[in-house]
């Protein structure tokens, strides 16, 4: 019995025509089941999070709440039980030597991304350490990490804290693993920490038009959970598909999937974009760019389903292209943040409209980003109503409509990472106030 079928029996691995494998549903899902619920195997968190979250099992408590590690200064725990925990796991290898590492030239030499790696990494090998390798075996998820392909990008690890535990290929083994496998960790889609979650870079392949999404489970006293859920409707036999990066990163992830991980990818959105070939810039004038998101609207208005979730690249205007491009998303995210706190309300809208519109043609129903711009939304309709004094009917019921189509959209994925201060308390509250209006 492998680590996999012991984690789950929601799911098979068949194989496939192009890549390893892939998962297969063992039964139908609805949108929202969780599908597979797996602990971390090894994490660490981002340096602006340390001092504010527990080093063990995640819960943000903010400066002052935690205890102090004595021995290193450096780690934070909730209590002598978390601190037993991570002490036990791999801490102990390291606390000692942790701030002259850290503080090191070779380390400092490193990019943020690579410093990253090199704590993880450091982390990975602190914990095996601790671990008898006679219990490596092939029901453990020790086992099904160095199962996992290695990425194509070839380069040596960085400088682990502490040395000399394994061999430097050993260590470079490991870290070969790392490019294409670990996760970002977020908390209401806010990333916080990497991790590596081996049943989770063993089972699901990519799609851009995934019909599974990543969110992450806190709880006091245990590791950080990775749970994949149904972002809708699977029936048994389907193949289940997470997207490795976010969906809108249309110019770039094709570069990126070969790099990293060494495949083409040939979902549905991919060859619209591939069919559509070059992507032109938006216009820079005004005029234009504001004629180029009316079309849009239009084009999302008059059709019944998105071409790139078809993979109907005939149904996509070729004049519309330029939506496609990185920058489309940005002026427009730019543009409704400037001016949804304090106006103007109706540019705010406007540029919000445009969101969404964009959000259909590159985004899955119910992906998380959808709901979360409709909760932004629905606090702009709710600043100007209030700032302006006047529960004008049409305002009230388009707040309503925001907020009833956001509470649909997030309850399928949250509550996500922290129990507070996430998008569905907004929602709760703004669901509070309009019962006034």
């Amino acid at each position: 019995m492998t680590s996999i079928e012991k984690i789950t029996k929601n799911v098979y691995l068949e194989p496939h025509p192009t890549a390893r494998e892939r998962c297969m549903a063992s039964i139908p899902f609805s949108a929202g089941d969780i599908i597979l619920s797996s602990p971390s195997f090894v994490d660490v968190l981002l340096p602006a999070e340390k001092g504010q979250r527990c080093d063990n099992c995640h819960r943000f408590l903010g400066s002052g709440s935690l205890k102090r590690c004595t021995g290193c200064a450096s780690f934070f725990y909730c209590d002598q039980a978390c601190q037993g925990v991570h002490w036990k796991s791999g801490h102990r290898k390291i606390c000692k030597l942790y701030n002259t590492y850290i503080s090191s030239p070779s380390f400092q030499a490193l990019e943020e991304h690579k410093k990253m790696d090199a704590l993880l990494l450091s982390n990975l090998v602190a914990y095996l350490s601790c671990v008898d390798p006679t219990e490596w075996h092939v029901s453990t998820p020790i086992f099904t990490f160095r199962s996992l392909l290695q990425s194509p990008m070839n380069g040596s690890s960085p400088p682990v804290c502490p040395k000399h535990l394994f061999t430097g290929d050993f260590v470079d083994e490991l870290y070969s693993r790392f490019e294409n496998n670990n996760f970002s960790i977020h908390s209401h889609f806010n990333t916080y920490a990497h991790g590596i979650f081996p049943a989770a870079s063993r089972l699901f392949n990519h799609s851009c038009m995934p019909n599974a999404a990543v969110k992450f489970s806190i709880q006091a006293h245990e590791p950080v959970k990775m749970e994949i859920v149904a972002l809708r409707s699977i029936s048994q036999g389907d193949e289940i598909c997470i997207p490795y990066l976010d969906p809108a990163l249309i110019q770039t992830r094709t570069s990126i999937f070969e790099l990293t991980y060494g495949f083409t990818c040939s979902c549905p959105s991919c060859q619209v974009v591939r069919d559509v070939g070059t992507v032109p810039e938006p216009p820079e004038d005004s005029e234009e760019f504001r004629n180029i998101c009316t079309r849009l609207r239009e084009f999302a208005k008059g059709t019944g389903q998105s071409p790139l979730f078809t993979g109907n690249s005939s149904k996509f205007p070729i004049n519309l292209a330029c939506v496609l491009h990185e920058s489309f998303i940005t002026s427009l995210s730019d543009k409704f943040s400037q001016a949804s706190h304090d106006g103007p309300y109706d540019i705010a809208m406007e540029a919000s409209d445009t969101l969404l519109a964009l959000y259909w043609l590159i985004y899955p129903p119910n992906y998380p980003q959808i709901g979360l711009h409709l909760v932004e939304r629905a606090k702009a309709s709710w600043n100007h109503i209030v700032r302006s004094n006047s529960t004008d009917a049409a305002r009230v019921a388009e707040l309503k409509s925001t907020l009833s189509s956001a509470q649909k959209g997030l309850t399928v994925i949250e509550p996500e990472g922290d129990v507070h201060d996430g998008p569905m308390e907004d929602l709760q509250t703004l669901l509070e106030g309009v019962k006034g209006l």
